[in-house]
């Protein structure tokens, strides 16, 4: 058996739509096939031209959803994200409450999203990159700037972060009491109920984006 295809437990393409719905309720076969249409994925054939995915296969798909979903990556980037480095050396999961970004120096940052030092400034101004100072070194989250490097400038992507803190906003109102009490179990209740809203909240933001270009896809010409 190939490398890619490391598990001794291959399966269909039925069941590994099902395995991933949960995490995925938009997932078909037919946008499997359409990836691997695409090159994204090459499961394993049977010799009745059955599919066969092995757990590598499976994990290379849940990572091509993911940047699709949080990320509004298209497949070209996809394709080139799946062959960098740090999407080889670490799983994609969702960064939660608690989980922070890996942290990359101004060069580096530059270089991984495709921007220059100048644009990057700029994008610090307008306040959409929030850098750490570590050792009087400022460290930049990984995935900051990647939208700049389609052309959009930073006064329009600044659009976005507004939107994210009416959103953000809107979730502190409902579990700030919870959060400043001074009862451990509540404190605890909501953080968890913060992070259940923060899905919902996505999942619908993304549902109502995607509803919009879909209908400017099918405008008439």
């Amino acid at each position: 058996m190939t490398a890619t295809h490391a598990t001794t437990e291959l399966l269909t393409i039925g069941t590994v739509c099902g395995l991933l719905r949960d995490e995925f309720p938009d997932i078909s076969i037919s946008k499997i096939r359409y990836l691997e249409d695409q090159g994204l994925l090459t499961p394993r054939r049977t010799q009745g031209g059955y599919r066969l995915f092995g757990e590598d296969d499976v994990e290379r798909l849940r990572t091509i959803l993911r940047l699709q979903r949080d990320e509004f990556l298209p497949l070209r980037v996809i394709r080139q994200e799946l062959t960098s480095p740090a999407t080889q050396d670490r799983r994609r999961r969702p960064l939660g409450l608690v989980g922070r970004e890996d942290e990359l120096d101004l060069g580096e940052l530059c270089k991984r999203a495709g921007i220059t030092a100048e644009l990057a400034k700029e994008l610090d101004d307008f306040g959409l990159l929030e850098p750490r100072t570590v050792d009087g070194e400022r460290r930049y989250a990984e995935g900051d700037g990647k939208l700049a490097r389609y052309g959009i400038a930073p006064r329009h992507l600044r659009a976005l972060r507004t939107s994210s803190d009416r959103e953000a906003g809107l979730l502190e109102a409902l579990v700030t009491p919870a959060l400043r009490s001074r009862n451990a179990e509540r404190r605890k209740a909501g953080m968890e109920d913060l992070e259940d809203l923060a899905v919902l909240a996505q999942e619908l933001s993304q549902r109502l984006f995607w509803r919009r270009l879909r209908q400017l896809a099918t405008l008439p010409g």
